[in-house]
């Protein structure tokens, strides 16, 4: 199949407005029918969670449908297919006006080519003027009405009419029919037909001109000029219908035809070579093989990579080189996502997606292209996660089944990542939130027969001295045969230069013989893992052994390190030890209207506001730094804060002393865990 022949939209939006819903009809309407919504705990929660796509054909084109899902802890996947659309159908809904979801959904598009559905028009309390004022106000001049749409006394849309085709559609029964344009709306038909076309004639100039001698465009250069338009980011045409009626959904299709730019006519992607020198790809059917990886499906049928193919095409007998592992991968079976079928085919083309099945080693993001041809294709930049949960099995021993688990559905999800801390002795998952986590639980226990349970997880806390302390450590013990025998005087002092222990001796005369000094060292290195206070380990710490006695049959190595870390124990409490917390630095994004509630509540958890830079589109970036235990829960606070207006990332700084009332809290908890240990 020819590029030409082929259009990719990604359906966008918030939770709820029938992006799904629309994306069935379509495919209904066109002859094929899709269940896009099957996975197990889809239709329990009855929200997409996953990226779903399947081909509708419309007039001997094939449109690739990506529903992406509206609930912002699964942004990932709307950020995949973006990544794999030529162009995004943003759906809104009548009665919500302008939802938080199409904010969001307008702001991770960038410069991507969009249109705008206003859905759920025959619906109670639904106002199809309200919600394009709203979107017009909020994106400005770039929105334009390219239907009018026909209501009754109660504001239901009863019928429209498509002013790029001059044709109109009502809904009767519960479904949609084509019918003559009403009467009552012809004056103002024609009033916005020609508004239209000035529109359109303004993105060519030999459109202009003629528009100019003629006052008149026919529908193909109407179209022309808003294709242009569309691709350049300066329309975004507004629809609107019902995707419950199919009122609607057959002038997207014609739109999707007419004003959706083909692959070939997109700019060249901004590439790199195998030594990483910048280069254009440019999409090209006759040209070497590269192919983005957009998304992986994980699940009990197997595993399949899902590709767009940017330059050549792909065939089944290929191999190619997967330029982040270095592999060179023999592929095998090519498949048609259909939703939950899938269809064989042998071949996929330029501008085209598809899928590669059993590609075990390779992973979303990657680039799978020719060998004599290495290109490195841009990825997809996840958001950082923000939200950490600890994870343990309900069942003891089944930690190795939960790695494997959390392992297949990393493949699937690349959004989550997982972290076995050593120190807390926990795994943890971080993700966008917490119904992301819940999701995963979910499909740890339906997929892979492993119940866990959730907890907050531990912070990682220090421990310092203040005052210099000195301290002997003996340690003499008698038995049958030869005893065991060492005695040191360790000096311990608070060290600023390391965090590390720096171990040093000036031991005179050969109180303690030079061959004990290692494991002096050693005992008091294997000490310092627990402080005096909630045995965290200690840093900023210098020791020094600077007198002692020994035994000439007696001493060993191990007695001295015995006496070593006798010599801690008695030392510690007397050196005004005192607990570091871990301080992180924040970027927070959020609307100027929230700016007084964030502001406070960064205080109320410690933080300190370090700056604030505005973004320049009605939003500040709040520079900030606070304790990390006070951060547990912000990205869920962030949100009802914000109405999931806010977002934030943030990474590790330094470790800071611990306020009074803040370091007891820590020490009672750490003494619980030990005592329930």
């Amino acid at each position: 199949m020819s590029a030409k022949d082929v259009r990719n939209i990604v359906l966008l939006g918030h939770g709820g407005s029938g992006k799904t819903k629309l994306a069935e009809n379509m495919l209904a309407m066109t002859g094929a029918p899709a269940q896009l919504d099957y996975d197990a705990e889809e239709k329990k929660r009855g929200i997409s969670i996953s990226l779903s796509t399947a081909p509708a054909t419309y007039k001997n084109v094939k449109i690739n449908i990506l529903d992406a899902p509206g609930n912002f802890d699964f942004a990932g996947e709307a950020l995949s297919g973006i990544r794999a659309a030529e162009c995004a159908v943003l759906v809104c809904g009548a009665k919500d006006g302008l939802s938080v979801g199409a904010e969001r959904a307008w702001k991770m598009l960038g410069k991507k080519p969009r249109m705008i559905f206003i859905n759920r028009t025959d619906e109670d309390n639904s106002n199809y003027q309200t919600c394009f004022d709203a979107l017009k106000a909020k994106f400005g001049t770039a929105v334009a009405p390219i239907v009018a749409p026909v209501m009754d006394a109660t504001g239901h849309v009863t019928a429209i009419v498509d002013l790029l085709h001059n044709k109109a559609y009502e809904a009767k029964g519960g479904k949609a029919a084509a019918c003559a344009i009403p009467a009552d709306v012809k004056d103002e038909v024609e009033t916005l037909r020609a508004e239209l076309m000035e529109a359109a004639a303004g993105a060519d100039e030999e459109l202009m001109e003629k528009f100019f001698d003629t006052m008149e465009l026919t529908n193909e250069e109407i179209a022309k000029g808003l294709k242009l338009g569309v691709h350049d980011g300066s329309v975004a045409p507004v629809l609107c219908g019902s995707a419950a009626t199919g009122l609607g959904v057959e002038m997207l299709l014609e739109c999707v035809l007419d004003l959706v730019p083909i692959a070939t006519d997109m700019p060249a992607e901004q590439a790199k070579t195998d030594d990483g020198k910048d280069v254009e790809v440019a999409y090209d059917e006759s040209g070497a093989t590269a192919a983005i990886v957009f998304k992986t499906i994980s699940d009990q049928y197997g595993k399949y990579s899902l590709i767009k193919v940017v330059r050549g095409k792909v065939t089944g007998d290929m191999s190619l080189y997967d330029t982040t592992t270095g592999n060179t991968e023999k592929l095998g079976r090519l498949y048609i996502i259909k939703g939950q079928k899938n269809e064989e085919t042998k071949e996929i083309g330029c501008g085209d997606i598809g899928a590669i099945a059993k590609m075990d080693r390779v992973k979303t993001g990657d680039t799978l292209c020719d060998p004599k041809n290495i290109v490195v294709l841009p990825g997809i930049a996840f958001a950082e996660p923000c939200y950490s949960r600890a994870i343990a099995p309900k069942t003891r021993g089944q930690e190795d089944k939960l790695g494997t688990g959390l392992n297949r559905l990393n493949e699937e999800d690349p959004t989550f990542t997982v972290n076995n801390n050593a120190e807390t002795h926990q795994i943890v998952v971080s993700g966008a939130g917490d119904i992301q986590i819940d999701v995963l639980v979910s499909k740890l226990k339906s997929r892979f027969s492993v119940e866990t349970e959730l907890d907050t997880p531990r912070v990682a806390y220090r421990e310092r001295i203040r005052k210099t302390v000195q301290k002997q450590g003996r340690h003499k013990k008698q038995t049958g045969g030869s005893g065991q025998f060492g005695d040191v005087w360790v000096r311990f002092e608070p060290n600023e230069e390391s965090e590390e222990m720096v171990f040093a001796e000036e031991v005179f005369g050969g109180s303690v013989p030079k061959n004990f000094f290692p494991a002096v060292e050693k005992g008091l290195r294997e000490a310092c893992l627990h402080g005096p206070l909630a045995g965290y380990p200690v840093v900023n710490l210098k020791t020094v052994l600077y007198d002692g006695s020994y035994h000439p049959v007696d001493s060993s190595e191990i007695a001295f390190k015995t006496a070593a870390n006798l010599a801690y124990k008695a030392a510690m409490p007397e050196a005004s030890p005192v607990l570091l917390e871990p301080v992180c630095e924040l970027k927070v994004t959020v609307p100027d209207q929230y700016m007084g509630d964030i502001l406070g509540d960064l205080n109320k958890r410690r933080g300190r506001v370090m700056g604030m830079d505005p973004t320049g589109d009605g939003e500040q970036v709040i520079s900030a730094e606070c304790p990390e235990a006070e951060l547990m829960s912000y990205a869920i606070d962030l949100r009802s804060m914000t109405q999931s207006r806010g977002s934030f990332v943030m990474h590790f700084v330094r470790y800071e002393q611990c306020p009074a009332d803040a370091q007891e809290k820590a020490i009672a908890a750490a003494k619980a865990l030990q005592e329930a240990e």
